[in-house]
């Protein structure tokens, strides 16, 4: 794992080209201030090309003096490099397809012209004295050996940076190791990984790539971005400190907060069982599970809810168990002692929660232990405190 991992989140730019999502100037301010204030280092922020208003919004983001460097993105024009110039930003971000599809089909260009282009553009972009990315488009698909040539070129004409983009989501954990390890073999400029979810391994392949070399990981709050967007910035975060034990100097307890603030902001609400800042994530219901977390907290779950701000919670449903019951009626401030009352009512609560597909409120868990109580016991011996 390289010392000096770095986020850069594009949440304001590849977050934003969602379909349907459009942030306004003060929820793009909103978000990029929380960003900061959690210790997020980059940010990419907007498309100058996209014309002077979104300029005005880069600048407005500039002008709030954040404790991050900022990037701009455009493709390897001169005219977009001209926009970007009229940017407060730290960095330019400037993408050209490299694969013979994108060029062949997209395009209609050959290999030799984005060479050119990368030589003509990335020396003039250099000149002006801040720092350049250039970014390879479809580098997943491109052929290794002209991906490394192109990458060579960029260094070579004074690029600070590389960005390899699974633009299509087309890899697994394994070749994006083996691609990015290649890549570090050709150059020794820092190496960004952009990784899309298209088949579910955007933070696998992102956390791959840091593995084999790239210094710098591209996400988005949610995993928000085109399609199925791009590599979450809470599970890359969460994951290079469990899995690959280093740290992204991301405060871990803003997490959560973060991850609301984009959903309100984009219209797009986090899924229940949505990993890290999902609902569902710390709570429990199985009588196995709850009985094995009373005992240990280890037993079933990976690191400590605390980490994020959060606490763990158990409902009552289908698969609860006796200790689950107790444990909500304790909450409640009745005792169960009687194991046949328990029984009664987990009976009571696992035909609830098949019914009304919802966990019994605490008014319901009432009603069901005087419904109880009025039942015969054969174990009356038992006492209710």
């Amino acid at each position: 794992m390289p010392q000096n991992l770095i986020i850069n989140d594009t949440t304001l730019r590849d977050g934003e080209q969602t379909a349907g999502v459009a942030f306004t100037v003060d929820e793009k301010c909103a978000i990029a201030s929380t960003l900061a204030a959690a210790g997020v280092p980059e940010m990419e922020i907007g498309i100058p090309a996209m014309g002077d208003e979104e300029i005005d919004c880069i600048n407005t983001i500039a002008a709030l003096d954040l404790p991050a460097a900022l990037m701009v993105w455009g493709r390897l024009t001169e005219g977009d490099l001209a926009r970007a110039m009229r940017c407060q930003a730290d960095i330019v971000h400037l993408s050209i397809p490299v694969s013979d599809i994108h060029l062949q089909h997209k395009l209609r260009q050959s290999r030799e012209w984005v060479l050119t282009q990368v030589t003509q553009v990335i020396e003039k972009a250099v000149a002006t004295g801040r720092k350049i990315s250039l970014g390879l488009e479809d580098a997943s698909r491109a052929d290794a050996g002209f991906l490394a040539l192109v990458a060579r070129r960029a260094q070579a004409c004074g690029a600070s940076r590389i960005r390899f983009a699974d633009t299509l989501g087309v890899l697994d954990p394994f070749t994006t190791y083996e691609a990015v390890a290649r890549l570090r073999e050709a150059v020794d400029i820092e190496i960004e990984i952009h990784a899309h979810n298209d088949l579910g391994l955007a933070t696998a392949n992102t956390l791959a790539a840091l593995r084999g070399g790239a210094t710098h990981a591209n996400t988005t709050v949610n995993g928000l971005g085109e399609r199925a967007g791009n590599a979450a910035l809470e599970e890359v975060v969460m994951g290079v400190r469990h899995l690959h034990h280093a740290d992204t100097g991301v405060d871990t307890q803003a997490l959560v907060a973060i991850s609301c603030l984009v959903a309100r902001a984009s219209g797009r609400q986090v899924a229940f069982n949505k990993s890290i800042v999902g609902e569902a994530v710390f709570t429990h219901e199985s009588g196995i599970h709850i009985d094995g977390l009373l005992k240990n907290a280890a037993t079933y779950e990976s690191f400590d809810p605390s980490e994020l701000g959060r606490q763990r919670r158990t409902v009552l449903g289908k698969h609860s168990g006796s200790q689950a019951v107790r444990q909500a009626y304790g909450l409640l401030g009745v005792a169960l002692d009687d194991d046949a009352l328990t029984a009664r009512l987990l009976t009571r609560i696992r035909d609830h929660a098949m019914r009304v597909k919802q966990e019994a409120t605490a008014d319901e868990l009432r009603s069901f232990l005087l419904a109880s109580l009025e039942m015969p016991s054969p174990l009356s011996s038992g006492r209710l405190a």
